[in-house]
């Protein structure tokens, strides 16, 4: 398969199967709109995703390239957030710091089944907590009233 180029917000390049990057509808996008293809030797630029992000971003695409597209009628499916698979647990077991870094990269790159997976993991977080508890998971200072 032909590779292309992408350059984190740090400025470290990614040679990644074409394939594999366009799972990414923002990078698919900028692909079609500035007529790059695979004999482009320029990378696209990725502004909001730093390098380690990216890495992360890469190896959940490459895991997840065989997938079966999403249905387009999710809007009136039931939500749950029990349905995460193995490996994609494991793969989130990060620090809550990457955990909302990669629900932002996946967001900002258009890749809805990483941002459903992420936005899960953090409803499980908060799943069955009081506010308090939620507060003291996520470091949320408890609101003054003047």
């Amino acid at each position: 398969m032909p590779n292309i180029k992408l350059q984190s917000s740090d400025g470290d390049i990614f040679d990644v199967d074409i394939n594999i990057a366009k799972q990414s509808g923002t990078i698919s996008t900028m692909l079609e709109d500035l007529g790059m293809d695979e004999e482009d030797d320029d990378p696209v630029p990725l502004p909001n995703v730093s390098a380690m992000i990216l890495k992360k971003v890469i190896t959940w695409c490459k895991h997840h390239k065989d997938d079966p597209p999403k249905p387009e009628d999710e809007e009136n499916m039931e939500k749950r957030t029990d349905d995460i698979d193995s490996w994609d647990q494991d793969f989130l077991k990060v620090d809550q710091g990457t955990l909302f870094e990669l629900i932002l990269a996946a967001n900002y790159l258009d890749i809805k089944g990483l941002l459903d997976v992420t936005c899960k993991t953090v409803a499980n977080m908060i799943k069955g907590k009081k506010a308090e508890e939620i507060r003291k998971t996520f470091n949320i200072k408890k609101r003054l009233h003047p």
